[in-house]
């Protein structure tokens, strides 16, 4: 600690130069918020050495024990720190605190209620000592406080200590502030990286199915009792959910998990071609078949045969792929040989197939043989609480791939999760990437999500789809799975809609499901906009 005649030396020395220094370090040392206690300790040494500005001490409150205390200090003991602290209005920092005013004691022996609680008395210069206390100031509110002591005999004017002091305190507010932006920052970036592991360590994170929603850990339950067994699986639901990392997921948790998965889309290969695509062929047995191939059952011997989109397979296929499900053997196109296989079929269709069936489009011997064990992936929709999680997912993922660092503005989370999926993981992992690439300031902000979100609900809805018989929580009976196509695009909330969705909703009796059809909404809009216009319908 500087002695005292040093002390005075510098005070009477100091001149505007230093006074320049102290301020332009200062303004350095701003940018290293990261480390404010190196920083504040640097400025305070400055404010000594140069201005004679002495045992500086930053005070800020202390709300565990509602006091104000010393943070920062250059020149004091481990001691003396711990002996400033002051409740508010108490002496003359804890009225500087209280009152946002600057306290100048030029003889702080003349001043009862200067406390000399932190240094003792004894320890200062036996000569007249001052004390100034300048609030450090934020939105016009007091923060803490920027004390130091000064020999009152030096030539240098208060008023020009008191001008570098309010300087510094706002150099210190900050300071302080950009600190506190980072710690909030960094808490929240924490707990997004606990909540995705919490999610990742759910049971279906790491085959790819992310969500603690009860509607997708019901079907996850369901995949580790069934995954052991043999019995063959059809899993429904709309595009997108994710039925295809079901079965993966089936096959990997089973006993089969070490020989071959094999998929084929039926969709996807033109009829003609797909026979060949699934039993293979011998040599010479259709134009161009010039050797023998051994198609995707064959494959998949010992292993696990998924048949996606089975609901699009031609009635002409469908028989035998009946006859491999009965007799587990395949004859390839071209063949007189019956080659056994020894398979697990999982299959999956966005389609009804009842009504399929009902319609002979599909045969009913095949559904009833592939409807051994049904699995229905829910919607997107239908998760509540997933599209968040999903989206920090996905924006965690996109910013890795491309080398950025985007976040999402706040009311971001809101607007998604009150989107309707109708094209549901799928769809929202492409809007996500798509923010982060259109993205121009590092934030996606509410502007930029609600002109993607728009030209995504403008993209024609099929037209209303069969009804999917799939079980209540709590029973069987069937339930509408279709999407509207009359649903209007995706618009702001507006305060102007406030009273036609109440008139909405009273003219329904109170039916939201109803009034949000009447308007050409979903149910989840609707909600949604009544939830963000403060709305009260239940009064």
């Amino acid at each position: 600690m500087p002695n005292s005649q040093h002390e005075t030396v510098l005070a009477d020395s100091a001149t505007p130069e230093q006074e320049i220094t102290v301020l332009l370090e200062a303004a350095k040392l701003i940018g290293k918020s990261r480390d404010p206690d190196a920083a504040i300790y640097r400025i305070l040494g400055l404010l000594s050495q140069l201005l004679g500005l002495n045992r500086g001490r930053v005070l800020l409150p202390d709300p565990e024990f509602g006091q104000v205390r010393i943070r920062h200090a250059y020149g004091l003991t481990e001691a003396e720190r711990a002996r400033g602290a002051y409740s508010l209005g108490e002496g003359v920092t804890g009225r500087v605190l209280k009152t946002g005013q600057i306290a100048l004691i030029q003889d702080i022996d003349n001043e009862p209620e200067y406390l000399a609680r932190a240094v003792d008395r004894a320890t200062l210069p036996q000569e007249t000592v001052a004390y100034i206390a300048v609030p450090i100031l934020q939105d016009e509110a007091a923060i803490g406080v920027l004390a130091v002591h000064r020999l009152r005999r030096r030539s240098r004017q208060f008023k020009d200590d008191l001008n570098v002091l309010r300087v510094i305190a706002a150099m210190i507010g900050q300071i302080l502030h950009i600190h506190r932006l980072i710690a909030e920052s960094t808490a929240e970036l924490v707990s997004e990286n606990r909540y995705l592991k919490r999610a990742l360590d759910t049971q279906g994170a790491k085959y790819g199915l992310l969500g603690d929603s009860s509607a997708l850990q019901h079907v996850l339950k369901q995949v580790h009792r069934i995954a052991d067994t043999q019995a063959t699986v059809l899993i429904t639901g709309d595009s997108g959910t994710g039925k295809e990392k079901v079965a993966r997921m089936i096959h990997q948790i089973s006993q089969r998990n070490d020989r071959p998965f094999i998929s084929i889309n039926c969709a996807a290969i033109p009829p003609d071609l797909l026979e060949s695509e699934l039993f293979g062929h011998e040599k010479g047995s259709f134009t161009g078949a010039s050797a023998a191939k051994a198609g995707k059952i064959l494959m998949a011997d010992h292993g696990t045969l998924f048949l996606d989109e089975i609901g699009d397979m031609p009635q002409a296929l469908q028989s035998k792929i009946l006859r491999v499900l009965q007799e587990r053997v395949v004859q390839p196109v071209g063949g007189t040989r019956e080659i056994p296989v020894d398979l697990r079929v999982i299959a999956a269709t966005h389609k009804n197939l009842q009504l399929a069936v009902s319609h002979g489009q599909f045969r009913l011997d095949l559904f009833y043989r592939l409807n051994v064990i049904p699995l229905y992936m829910p919607s997107l929709r239908d998760r509540a609480g997933d599209v968040r999680l999903l989206t920090r997912h996905f924006l965690d993922q996109f910013n890795h791939r491309h080398g950025w660092n985007v976040v999402l503005q706040e009311g971001v989370l809101e607007r998604l999760e009150a989107f309707d999926w109708p094209g549901n993981i799928r769809q929202l992992e492409n809007v996500l990437e798509r923010s982060v690439l259109l993205c121009t300031t590092g934030q996606i902000d509410i502007e930029l999500i609600d002109g993607i979100l728009h030209d995504e609900s403008r993209v024609s809805a099929p037209v209303k789809q069969p009804r999917e018989f799939r079980p209540h929580a709590g029973g069987s009976a069937p339930i509408w799975n279709g999407h509207d196509s009359s649903i209007r695009p995706y618009q702001r909330v507006a305060s102007s809609e406030s009273e036609s969705l109440l008139e909405a909703v009273r003219r329904c009796g109170g039916n939201k499901t109803r009034a949000a059809l009447s308007l050409g909404l979903t149910p989840r809009q609707l909600r949604y906009r009544l939830q963000k216009l403060g709305l009260d319908t239940e009064a």
